[in-house]
């Protein structure tokens, strides 16, 4: 979402490298650049005003001191007034004393409240909570029938005592279900309310009436991030009209222009508590205004990497794999498969490339990933029997041809698989052997841009690698084509796990060794 922000204050940053001192003109031709680059991402006017209005008063501050690098002092000052708009500190959930505690959730009609509602309740689940979700919008059609079905995912339980469609009483519903929660033995409820306008007296009447019937410890303003200032409009209407305690942000990982996050806690005075980035039920988390000024400034979001990683690899087959590693032992394809599994837990695989500092000049090539490869990887180790698993020699011919019909692939995709494979088989040999690092029991996965490990290439592609002179060309045709292309590795379409792709797209190469300390601290 906030791809083209962070693309202009990229650039506007990047023109102050090479410069001893900022001048006032500097300064202020810095300014005028980030303030256009706030207004073209839909920042409410009078929080870029006062957004400029600092950045320049403390960028002259430290340009009359003396500071050196420039660039670098405006990056800090940024940054840090990015975290001030953002809302300066993570919002948590305020618990009751006695439970159960009480969450309202409201917002305009499709902001996406009736999944938010299963992404809480599977979110506080994992914390180990026993929450109750309870279908009072009775408004919408078929609301009840998806609150249902989401609970029914999430592994939650619902009160649903009404069928909705128009019949029912929102307000007895919500009361019934504090004594239910009770009798259950339920610590948190979650109420699902109808969607309604800002404009339609009669429906907010009705939310109050819920809200004074819910007694809610926290209330919850459910707000779609991709409507631009109308999302500052509704939250100052429902302040006014009903009153609420936090926003929940949806649609983060929507194409529009992120105005609203940067907007509405300056306008409201509300702190953003919940970030929906995702149509999953897992594509939540909470929202940290520090890890979001870090994304924005394309400078990485270790610490969510971590937590996601943390949740993903269960802790006894990280040890195992460590044990394995450790010990000199052959890594096979059913470790590869159960590391690509836990990965893929992670969520995509662009997504998470993107969490790392200075993948912002990358874009073109996240974009190529396709997480389906991991599917048809799977495809193919689960088509290979547990001996050719555990050793990939013996594949010969006619078993690479059986491999490639039941997994509904090509012999070109099992052949790219079986050598990409065997580089990573190498290179966790190395690590091994305490040279390269890695993940925690966590291979490299083949063909990801941006793992080729060689040189610093500044987000460039690398250039293909040709056959050297005198050496002899492969007698598979279509092997010698790629050699004659220019292409040292096996075939496969872009971010291609099966391969490394075509010319056009080879992987971009990237140096373990600069990743930061967080990071360096989660590697072997």
């Amino acid at each position: 979402m906030f791809a083209n922000l962070s693309d202009r204050l990229a650039a506007t940053i990047k023109g102050l490298r090479g410069k001893g001192r900022l001048s006032e003109a500097d300064v202020d031709a810095t300014v005028k650049e980030i303030r256009t680059a706030l207004l073209e991402a839909d920042v409410a006017l009078p929080v870029v005003r006062e957004f400029t209005a600092v950045v320049k008063e403390r960028a002259l501050a430290a340009a009359a001191s003396g500071a050196l690098n420039p660039a670098q002092q405006i990056v800090k000052i940024v940054h840090e007034e990015l975290i001030a708009i953002l809302g300066g500190e993570t919002r948590n959930l305020v618990f009751a004393k006695n439970p159960p505690t009480v969450i309202l959730l409201a917002g305009l009609q499709g902001a996406g409240k009736t999944t938010l509602a299963g992404k809480l309740a599977l979110q506080l689940k994992s914390e180990g909570h026993t929450p109750l979700l309870v279908a009072a919008d009775l408004q919408r059609p078929n609301a009840v029938d998806q609150l249902r079905i989401i609970s029914e995912q999430a592994g939650v339980a619902i009160f649903a005592p009404e069928p909705g469609n128009g019949v029912g009483d929102p307000i007895k519903v919500t009361k019934d279900a504090r004594v239910y929660a009770e009798q259950k033995l339920h610590d948190i409820v979650i109420v699902d309310t109808a969607g309604r306008l800002a404009i339609d007296a009669e429906l907010m009447q009705q939310l109050r009436a819920v809200r004074d019937a819910a007694q809610p410890d926290e209330t919850l303003l459910v707000v779609d991030a991709m409507i631009g200032q109308d999302a500052v409009r509704t939250a100052e209407e429902f302040a006014e009209g009903v009153g609420f305690d936090a926003v929940v942000l949806t649609k983060l990982d929507g194409d529009a222009r992120g105005g609203a996050a940067l907007s509405i806690v300056s306008v409201t005075k509300r702190p953003i508590m919940f970030a929906s980035v995702g149509e999953k039920l897992t594509d939540f988390e909470v929202f940290h205004p520090d890890r979001m000024a870090s994304r924005i400034l394309d400078m990485g979001d270790m610490l969510t990497l971590i937590e996601q990683a943390e949740r993903a690899f269960d802790a006894e087959q990280t040890e195992r794999m460590a044990r394995k590693v450790s010990a000199g032992e052959d890594f096979t394809l059913d470790d590869f498969l159960e590391q690509m599994q836990s990965i893929k837990k992670m969520g995509s695989i662009g997504k998470i490339m993107g969490m790392l500092p200075g993948m912002g000049e990358m874009k073109a090539q996240l974009d190529q990933v396709d997480d389906r490869e991991m599917d048809r990887v799977a495809a193919i180790i689960q088509s290979m029997t547990p001996a050719e698993r555990r050793e990939p020699k013996i594949l010969n011919g006619s078993r690479r041809a059986r491999i490639a019909r039941g997994s509904g692939s090509s012999v070109s995709d099992v052949n790219g698989l079986i050598e990409r494979f065997g580089q990573a088989q190498k290179m966790m040999k190395q690590m091994g052997k305490g040279g390269m690092p890695g993940m925690p029991g966590m291979p490299p996965t083949p063909g990801m841009p941006g793992m080729g490990g060689g040189k610093k290439s500044k987000g460039k592609m690398a250039k293909p690698v040709k056959p050297a002179k005198g050496k002899s060309r492969s007698g598979n045709p279509a092997k010698r084509a790629d050699q004659v292309a220019g292409v040292s590795t096996p075939t496969g379409g872009p971010g291609s796990m099966l391969g490394a792709g075509t010319a056009n797209s080879a992987p971009v190469d990237f140096d373990i060794a600069d990743l930061p300390p967080e990071l360096k601290k989660l590697l072997g």
